[in-house]
Parts: structure tokens; C-alpha cells; sequence
């Protein structure tokens, strides 16, 4: 399996699981017998799209706006007990609780937009809460899965989970989508006020960063990272660049056409264009939100912009393979900047 190649800064800590089952065991049997909402009060937003294309970023300013409930690193180590969980955060980090500074400043070391991989470090950083979505389907890894493993996907248990992160917090939980998102009808089966945001990026650098990424994260090219379209199984054995084009393409082909049947719940956005007016986007998402029946309180006051980090790194060689193995799936030309 691709989790057993990755490189040795990548691999679990099995210690650490060990103590997370210990810990998840003891305080989920304590919240299963309280008397905790079994429903959301609020929409609930999914951000999607292919890896490598401002995911992590949108993540992090949905945290940073303090407006939305966001599975952080802290609250992940929860995944069995998220009421309880997100009780512990608020404890250790809303300074409301922190009784004459005995715990000083949380998040100091944290940097609020930075990530590796979609990887973030502070205890209130954005983290992707895979444990807690895998209490509630079937499916291990962020892949496409047939209407007969979509029956097995536990309702009832999966809006109780999110509805008490709701009460532990107090306001609408915002989380990656990422590991149901080739199967967004079901998921708004499940949660029919759910928001998703699809966040996109040009493809040659969407295509660039990705095979740079399983550089990073195995050490070589031909290892699959992170998604799997519907059809990963014609992608798998082809050549690194057609399968990272695929990848890609088959993604935002695949949400797109998903989102086109729920034109209310949904909200599509460039990274780029996310990137040159955060300010733009959120009267956007605000007023979605207030169409599903939740009003953003207050106005925008985030980062005016973000750094775009999309350069011509790749050789000339592997760029004309990956141009042309977009055109190959898409009959469509992409248009790079000049320079480079």
C-alpha cells in the first residue's frame, strides 16, 4: 500500500496511535451516554477539490476567520470523542478559560498559512480528521466508491458526530471534504443544508506541484499520492505525468459535474483568484451561507491578498508532457505565462 513507501519523515507514529485508541476507547464510551444533539443546527461547509490546489490555504482562512468550527491538529487527537474534544481545546486554548495566563499563549508558535504537503503544524491548525470520517464510512482512503458502499455509510452516526462538534463550539463546522468527494450526492444526502467549496488551480501547476509531491513524500515519481478518481484504476499503470494529468483532470471533471445538479450548495472558486481577493470571496460565501440559513456575523477582516506560488519549474522536456497529456485528456490547450 502506498502509506508503507512513504519517506521515513512521512510514516505514523505508532506510539502516538496506540495512545490515541487508549485515550478515544475511554472518553467515546464517556460521551456516548451524554445527552448531546443528534442534529446540525447550521449548514455544514466541505472544502474539495484535486490535491495541490489551495485546499489546505482555504482551510486555513476559513480557521482564521474564528467564524466556523475547524477540525484542528489538537482536535483529531479526539477523533472518538469530538464533544469532548473540542470541550478540551476550548479548555487549553480560548483565552476566556486561560485563568491569569497559567497557560500562557497556545498558538504562538503557530503560523496561520503555511503548510507542507497539506500538512499544518500549531495545535489549532486545520487538520483533515480522516479518523473521525472513517468512524462513519466505508472507504480507508479519499477515493470513489460504488452506490453499494454508499448505502453502508452511517447517516444517523455522522450527523450526531458533526452536530456535537457544533455544540462544543458553537457555530457551523467547516472541514476537507477530500475523502468523499468523487460522491458529493451522497454526502448532501446526508447533510442537504451542506455548503461545498471547490477549489480549483490551473492545471499544469496543479499537475507540477503534485508530482512534486510524491518526490517529497516517497522519494520517487511513480508511487500514487493522496486521491483516487473513479478511474484510478485506467490511471494506475500508466506513466507518472499521465497518471498526476488524470488525476487532475478526472478530479475537477468529476466534482464539477457533481456540483452542477446542486447549484444552491455549491460555490467554486480559483485558487488564484481566492488568492488576489480573499475580501471578494468572502461576501460570496457569505451570502450562501445566508441563502442555506446562517448569517456571517460582522465584515471581512482577514489577509487582503495571499502569495501565488505558481512558477515554471519543470524542465522543458517533462513540460511539453504534461501539456500534452492534458490535451490528451481535455482536447484543450493550456496557456502558460511567458516568462519561465
Amino acid at each position: 500500500m502506498e502509506h508503507e513507501r512513504r519517506r521515513e519523515v512521512f510514516k505514523r507514529n505508532d506510539r502516538l496511535e496506540d495512545l490515541l485508541n487508549e485515550l478515544n476507547g475511554t472518553l467515546g464510551s464517556a460521551e456516548a451516554g451524554m445527552d448531546l444533539p443528534k442534529e446540525p443546527r447550521f449548514p455544514v461547509v466541505f472544502v474539495v477539490g484535486a490535491p495541490r490546489s489551495g485546499t489546505t490555504l482555504l482551510m486555513q482562512w476559513l480557521a482564521a476567520t474564528g467564524l466556523f468550527a475547524v477540525p484542528s491538529n489538537l482536535l483529531s487527537r479526539f477523533y472518538g470523542a469530538p464533544y469532548l474534544g473540542g470541550r478540551i481545546q476550548r479548555l487549553l486554548t480560548d483565552p476566556v478559560f486561560n485563568y491569569k495566563d497559567e497557560l500562557g499563549d497556545p498558538v504562538q508558535h503557530t503560523s496561520a498559512f503555511e503548510s507542507h504537503i497539506g500538512k499544518t503544524k500549531g495545535m489549532l491548525q486545520p487538520n483533515e480528521f480522516w479518523y473521525f470520517w472513517r468512524r462513519f464510512i466505508p472507504n480507508v482512503d479519499p477515493e470513489w466508491i460504488p452506490p453499494e458502499q454508499e448505502a453502508r455509510i452511517d447517516h444517523i452516526g455522522f450527523r450526531a458526530g458533526v452536530a456535537a462538534i457544533e455544540a462544543a463550539f458553537d457555530r457551523p463546522f467547516a472541514t476537507k471534504g477530500i475523502i468523499l468527494q468523487y460522491n458529493l450526492a451522497a454526502l448532501k444526502g446526508i447533510f442537504p443544508r451542506a455548503l461545498f467549496i471547490h477549489t480549483y488551480r490551473h492545471p499544469f501547476f496543479n499537475i507540477q506541484s503534485l508530482l512534486k509531491a510524491r518526490q517529497q513524500y516517497f522519494g520517487e515519481e511513480r508511487t500514487w499520492f493522496s486521491v483516487k478518481p473513479k478511474e484510478y484504476p485506467t490511471l494506475k499503470d500508466l506513466d507518472p505525468v499521465a497518471q498526476v494529468a488524470g488525476q487532475v483532470y478526472y478530479t475537477q471533471v468529476g466534482i464539477e459535474a457533481e456540483l452542477a445538479g446542486m447549484p444552491r450548495n455549491a460555490l467554486s472558486i480559483a485558487h488564484e483568484d481566492f488568492c488576489a481577493d480573499p475580501s471578494a470571496f468572502f461576501d460570496l460565501l457569505k451570502e450562501k451561507l445566508e441563502a442555506l440559513g446562517h448569517q456571517l456575523p460582522g465584515a471581512y477582516q482577514g489577509p487582503a491578498r495571499f502569495g501565488v506560488h505558481d512558477e515554471l519549474l519543470a524542465e522543458p522536456a517533462r513540460r511539453l508532457a504534461i501539456l500534452a497529456a492534458w490535451k490528451a485528456l481535455s482536447g484543450t490547450d493550456l496557456q502558460l505565462p511567458i516568462s519561465g
